[in-house]
């Protein structure tokens, strides 16, 4: 019967066994039909007798209605048994709403009494009057009535299972289908294509918050003036400020910072997220609720303006008059970290004038870390970055309340900060498709990493999005340990992180075989055909078909992966690089090492995105963003964020999300969910390109070897044949098998190769080359 009812005019989706309710729709059925047969047909006989006093004695007037209620109930959960919800839902819905009409009905009677039974049954019945009684006879009817319809209300809320927020959009999304069908359209096919043309990384929203002071005086009000004589030789105390297109007066006012400030801005939006549905239902009819925004802490108030800011106007334009460049700064704009200052320059002026001044520039502002943009992007101005003296805190919690992020359902969007204009940064990781993290100690690599992944946490559910944490320093992801998202325990060996990332590199084929099998070009576009049950298995399969969740793969210290195991790793980072975007795998690889050997040419060729904080050389920052800048960064947090795509980078003030606001947001997500842990990912890997026939009879010698080399932290190949009595050629033999194993170093010549495995892992070493 069920399957009938679910095969009528559109066919409805077969849900899994587990969540099937035929059982309870048949059982409404019955009674349906039994009470029917007494109040619509009049069924004779004591039994019919007894149907009507007791149906009327507890629905009162509603009895005739009774039987309607329970086949559309039946209905819904034959046809619809998802919709239902959790266990119980369905009872307080409709309890709630029957209590709140019956009530209504008792009190249109003149609220009757149980001594008056024949009236009671005409009435609300002992619903109505348990409902309505009570209130009415405490609070009066005028304040009865109002309460129970609210209550009639709520539990129509509850049986449907929309929030009332939504009920609007369902409302027109039904007028719309209504409209299609008079107009004998055929109903819209699902669209498929994730990508669009110009696609970024980067999601565009609003400013923060007023925090451009633009236009300091009104130039337009003023015809353009040649540049007067040079600075008198008195020095710079004797020197009038000297601007072309401004008259002396207003040069001066800039010169000294008296600058009108403007209106004070206003705190940054810090009302709750809005969640995307009342309640999340996971596979396995399991509920789930994103957690509460307020968990994450505001962050401090924006300003607009400052006085040290205003007196560096004039301090810049000081240096300008010194060298008597025609230019003049015509505002700036103040972020979190750092402030931009605009300068425009006159006719016939060279670029190279102003950017040549950089260490003049920095020494008029006491500051080293002066940045410079030649020019601002979309604009005909230089810009001068300058560190504030008075940073802010750019809260996690701020980005993600933010507009921007409201907006985008998306659960790969994270929040990375707020830009130099104080504009929200908010980014898709799945558009990154991956990403390169790098900068020195103190820099706040780790801070990006710990909110990237709590907002990952806060916006998106264990079937959405699904984690792999590789953390080889133990101590910076530990707070995360047993949240549901993980697919295994935090991973804190390199050579067991070796083993992950060939286990992704695995899991991206079995998502592209069913990708390539069921003719889709992105995981999306199946997960979205899978939901709307357009994918078709094979006759005779048993496989039961669920969406791909994103797979994002965060590896906190690249340099000690690359020193255990570098060939394996490159091989496996750059496979999965190279193909894993289709498929909803992402890598995010940090470092604080940020060296050619750590991040090689072929890593860098296949991560299109790179995001840099301050690092120690212009070396380094040419290895991560192929160009020199992230030196100059003031640090903590202070970063340049090259999207794919994106010409020059994103000056960008990383957010900040507390120990204390982590350890409660992952408190939230482990009361409600245990982590479902995959049992091979770090199951021991296979022997490689070689398997045992390339050690033959020798392994006993392999072994000797292996021991000796480990223990001793020495690959001789001349050690080897003194201490196994071997030959030359035997020796050179079994120092290649162990570099095939992973337990040395590639040849360098005439030097003793690197040991690549430390004497605790000797046992793990000796057991695989015994399975191989």
């Amino acid at each position: 019967m069920g399957q009938g009812a679910r095969a009528v005019g559109t066919p409805a989706p077969d849900p899994e066994p587990e969540l099937r309710r035929d059982g309870v729709g048949l059982a409404l059925i019955a009674f349906g039909i039994l009470v029917a047969a007494r109040f619509w047909f009049m069924m004779p006989g004591p039994v019919g007798g007894c149907i009507q006093v007791a149906i009327a004695t507890i629905f009162g007037g509603l009895s005739f209605a009774v039987p309607l209620l329970s086949f559309a109930m039946a209905w819904r959960t034959l046809r619809h048994p998802e919709r239902n919800g959790a266990n119980g839902r369905q009872v307080m819905g409709w309890s709630s709403f029957l209590l709140g009409l019956l009530g209504l009905m008792n009190i249109a009677h003149g609220l009757p009494r149980p001594a008056e039974p024949e009236r009671m049954r005409a009435a609300g019945g002992i619903l109505g009057y348990i409902s309505s009684s009570l209130v009415a006879d405490l609070l009066t009817v005028w304040v009865a009535v109002p309460l129970l319809v609210l209550l009639m209300m709520f539990g129509i809320v509850v049986i449907i299972g929309i929030p009332l927020y939504e009920m609007v959009d369902r409302v027109n999304d039904a007028r719309e289908v209504a409209a299609a069908r008079r107009a004998a359209r055929p109903r819209p096919a699902l669209e498929y294509g994730v990508d669009e043309a110009y696609d970024t990384p980067l999601i565009k929203g609003e400013v923060a918050a007023d925090t451009r002071a633009d236009e300091i005086f009104d130039v337009d009000a003023y015809e353009p003036k040649e540049l007067t004589g040079p600075v008198p030789k008195g020095g710079a105390a004797e020197a009038k400020p000297v601007v072309a297109g401004l008259p002396p007066e207003k040069a001066e006012a800039m010169a000294s910072g008296d600058i009108e400030v403007n209106k004070p801005l206003e705190a940054p939006n810090h009302s709750p997220i809005p969640q995307r549905v009342e309640q999340l239902t996971l596979s396995g009819d399991v509920q789930y609720v994103l957690p509460d925004s307020q968990l994450l802490k505001p962050g401090s108030v924006p300003k607009a303006r400052s006085e040290a800011s205003d007196q560096i106007v004039g301090r810049l334009t000081e240096v300008l008059n010194q060298f008597e460049i025609d230019a003049h700064v015509t505002g700036y704009t103040r972020g979190p970290t750092v402030t931009r200052y605009e300068v425009e320059l006159g006719n016939a002026v060279k670029v190279e004038k102003v950017t040549a001044l950089s260490k003049n520039i920095a020494y008029a502002v006491a500051s080293p870390d002066v940045r410079i943009l030649s020019p601002i992007p979309g604009k005909s101005a230089i810009g001068i970055e300058i560190p504030n003296l008075d940073k802010e805190i750019v809260s996690l919690g701020d980005v993600l309340r933010s507009n921007t992020a409201r907006n985008d359902h998306n659960p790969m969007v994270v929040g990375l900060g707020k830009d130099v204009e104080g504009g929200f940064v908010i980014a898709n990781m799945a558009k990154m498709p991956h990403l390169l993290v790098a900068g020195a100690t103190g820099s706040g690599k780790s801070s990006f990493v710990n909110a990237m992944i709590t907002s990952i946490m806060m916006r998106a559910t264990p079937d959405e999005v699904r984690m792999l944490l590789v953390d080889p320093k133990r101590v910076e992801l530990t707070n995360y340990e047993g949240i549901p998202h993980l697919v295994t325990p935090i991973i804190t060996s390199p050579k067991k992180a070796a083993e992950a990332l060939q286990w992704v590199c695995k899991e991206m084929d079995q998502r592209y075989d069913d990708l390539a099998a069921f003719g889709f070009r992105h995981v999306d576009d199946f997960n979205k055909a899978v939901r709307a049950g357009q994918v078709q298995l094979p006759p005779g399969s048993e496989r039961v078909l669920s969406p791909y969740p994103y797979l994002l793969v965060v590896v906190d210290e690249l340099a000690d992966l690359m020193m255990v195991a570098p060939r394996d790793v490159e091989d496996s980072i750059v496979r999965i690089t190279q193909l894993a975007r289709a498929a909803g795998i992402h890598l995010i690889l940090a470092t604080q090492r940020p060296s050619t050997d750590v991040v090689t040419g072929l890593i860098k060729a296949n991560v299109p995105s790179r995001l840099a904080f301050a690092t120690s050389s212009m070396t380094d920052s040419r290895v991560i963003l192929d160009q020199p800048g992230a030196e100059k960064l003031v640090g903590q947090g202070d970063g340049l964020f090259l999207p794919m795509g994106a010409g020059k980078p994103v000056r960008v003030q990383g957010s900040w999300v507390g120990e204390q606001e982590i350890r409660d947001v992952v408190a939230v997500v482990k009361e409600q969910l245990q982590p479902q842990y995959r049992e091979d990912v770090t199951a021991a890997a296979s022997a490689g390109s070689k398997v045992a026939e390339d050690i033959g009879d020798d392994l006993e010698l392999v072994l000797d070897a292996a021991r000796l080399v480990v223990e001793l932290q020495l690959g001789s190949t001349s050690m080897l044949q003194r201490k196994l009595r071997v030959g030359f050629a035997k020796a050179g033999r079994l120092m290649d098998i162990l570099e095939t194993r992973g337990v040395v170093g590639p040849s360098e010549g005439s030097k003793p190769r690197e040991v690549l495995v430390k004497p605790d892992d000797l046992e793990d070493v000796l057991a695989n080359l015994t399975a191989s």
